[in-house]
């Protein structure tokens, strides 16, 4: 064999022999190349899995409960302000009724978590003339039904001494503890009593739903130099919710008389406070799936109400319904709707406004006659469809 340049292939003038030695040589070379090959591969392919970006899901929202809640807003105010001090039915020792203040008499003592008789016309008095003095008592009734016990230290004393004294002598004090009807205590501790103190001129009244709702009311409630009302709910006091970011601040505050819209919608406005927004949500998201779009109002403020938002939310839907555990006559939802009556909303409605409120009745213990007599995922439903003419 003769190569382009005339010299011949150097291979071809070796022995046999030779090229033999050669070829194995070059075969088990090639061998060796194959399996270091393969080797490798799946240390690369591993090296380049490590070298992809996964995708990465956000990290789980902190859970608190309501009374968790609470309790850490009570808790950061009685550190911040020392004329801060909770008093009520064994809210010391016992950690409270319903574990609210768990951990704080431990925390401050006999002095600032007080421990008191069964008598809430006394210990609301104790309290309301403590606030005259110039402290800051948070004053807890195991349920709001025994507040009728104290009802004219809550009214003519704490309620109407800054107008009766000429704004001279304000009376910064919390009235706070369930309020409504929780599962299976009949007629006497059953009873929403948001329109009874919202009736009154005086007090603020606040109804927290949410974990939210509950740290930041609670605290602009002990710093507000009037008397608050904070009406709570006994079922959602073990009820988890996400705590945004900025609710986990020292500094975090909701402002008392703002409402918030928990849901945007087109079609109608669903307006309820405490317990009862969350049932608003979940008929929400049922009806949703039939092309209804409900737009939530989370009220948070009884008394002043933000009538305001509730307008410009049934300018927007043109139909409203209302939504409380309490009784019809009178009710929440009654004032809601003689104030869109009155108001530049009443020309955009389409339709009659619909209250859905518990029955008009003394609370039943038996279980089915309860849930009979408070609003359900179905009432809401119903009455929606009903506003809607669907």
């Amino acid at each position: 064999m003769v190569r382009a340049s005339g010299r011949r292939d150097p291979i071809r003038r070796r022995s046999p022999a030779v090229l033999s030695v050669i070829r194995r040589r070059l075969e088990d070379t090639v061998k060796m190349a194959v399996v270091s090959a393969l080797a490798r591969r799946p240390l690369e392919q591993v090296s380049g899995l490590l070298r992809r970006r996964f995708h990465r899901t956000a990290p789980a929202a902190l859970q608190v409960t309501v009374r968790d809640a609470i309790n850490q807003g009570m808790d950061e105010e009685l550190e911040r302000d020392e004329k801060v001090f909770l008093l009520g039915e064994e809210v010391a020792q016992y950690d409270g009724a319903y574990k609210v203040s768990r951990g704080l008499w431990k925390k401050y003592g006999d002095k600032r978590i007080i421990d008191t008789p069964i008598s809430e016309m006394g210990f609301a008095g104790i309290a309301v003339g403590a606030a005259m003095a110039g402290l800051r008592p948070i004053c807890e009734f195991m349920t709001f039904n025994f507040s009728m016990q104290a009802i004219d230290q809550v009214i003519n004393s704490a309620a109407k001494t800054y107008y009766m004294s000429g704004g001279l002598q304000s009376v910064p004090i919390v009235f706070r503890g369930p309020n409504g009807a929780s599962a299976g205590v009949a007629a006497q501790h059953s009873q929403c009593f948001a329109a009874w103190y919202g009736h009154c001129p005086g007090l603020k009244v606040v109804s927290p739903w949410n974990a939210e709702d509950a740290k930041g009311l609670i605290k602009s409630a002990i710093r507000d130099n009037n008397p608050v009302v904070m009406l709570e709910n006994e079922l959602m006091y073990g009820v988890a919710f996400e705590f945004p970011q900025e609710a986990q601040s020292k500094d975090f505050l909701i402002p008392i008389g703002k409402a918030k819209i928990e849901r945007q919608g087109t079609h109608i406005t669903v307006v309820a406070h405490s317990r009862p927004v969350g049932h608003c949500l979940e008929a929400a998201t049922v009806l949703s799936k039939e092309g209804i779009e409900c737009e939530v109002i989370n009220l948070r403020t009884i008394r002043p109400m933000d009538i305001e938002t509730i307008e410009a939310s049934v300018m927007k839907t043109n139909h409203l319904v209302t939504v409380e555990g309490g009784w019809p006559q009178f009710g929440v939802g009654a004032e809601i709707c003689a104030r869109i009556m009155e108001g530049p909303a009443f020309n955009f409605l389409d339709a009659p406004a619909v209250r859905v409120t518990g029955t008009d009745v003394p609370m039943p213990y038996a279980k089915i006659l309860e849930d009979n007599c408070v609003p359900q995922v179905k009432d809401i439903i119903f009455a929606i469809k009903k506003t809607l003419n669907i």
